[in-house]
């Protein structure tokens, strides 16, 4: 028995602008998000993301081919309506940032470790305030609760979507500094996303690459660069 889906019930896609953000309009009708809520979004350059995705759906809806939509509805069905504790939850990778676990050896995968993650420690320092401290193996080691802190300002300064757009950049990536670094033009999302998987290309070039896992972590890349494009569509100016 084939799946249920939902039918494509509309001619026209519009956009439709008020004092509370931008709206997506389908035949005089606002879209909502799967809680009911207005799905209203800042930017009219988001705006428009989302209404391509609505208006290239065919005879029926498919949400897989709607990512700018999904992540509007986190930000206002999910992030909205726990914000503090979504702020918590990603300052606190700073407390086990990737970029602060180093090998011991081998000396390559050291060198590697050092070139693409103490560029982003010294960015960081200077940009907030904080600094992390790198340590040797894979025991949790406990960061400054002031260098937290101040790593931790910039995140609560974060609007809703902002943070729904930091949310997918912080857990895939596994790291604080590389998503904060992402939302500072520190550099290129696929150079920061390449400096996310030191470890991982370090060990392919090593032993061969596995095309199951390739396959999976091509998928988060492709999320990872999918947050980094609504990261700036949300704070574009219209």
């Amino acid at each position: 028995m084939s799946e249920w889906a939902a039918k494509r019930f509309w001619n026209e896609t519009s956009i439709v602008e008020s004092d509370d953000g931008f709206a997506v309009v389908l035949d005089g009708r606002q879209v909502k998000t799967p809680a009911k809520s207005p799905l209203l979004v800042p930017t009219r350059r988001y705006a428009e993301a989302v209404a391509s995705e609505w208006e290239a759906q065919q005879e029926t809806i498919d949400p897989r081919t709607m990512p700018f939509t999904r992540t509007a509805n986190a930000a206002i069905d999910k992030v909205r309506t726990q914000r503090h504790e979504v702020i918590d939850i990603l300052a606190d990778y700073g407390g086990s940032d990737l970029t602060c676990y180093r090998a011991d050896s081998p000396e390559s995968l050291v060198e590697r470790q050092v070139a693409a993650w103490n560029p982003l420690i010294d960015w960081a320092t200077e940009a907030f305030g904080g600094r992390l401290v790198p340590t040797t193996g894979v025991m949790f080691a406990p960061q400054d609760d002031e260098a937290l802190a101040s790593l931790k300002v910039p995140v609560t300064q974060m609007s809703d979507f902002e943070l729904a757009a930091f949310h997918d950049l912080v857990g895939l990536s596994g790291s604080l500094l590389i998503a904060l670094a992402a939302t500072r033009g520190f550099a290129p999302l696929e150079e920061l996303w390449l400096r996310s998987r030191v470890d991982e290309l370090w060990q392919a070039e090593q032993w061969g690459a596995d095309e199951e896992a390739a396959e999976v972590v091509e998928t988060k890349r492709q999320e990872f660069l999918h947050a980094g494009r609504v990261w700036n569509l949300v704070t574009a100016r219209n």
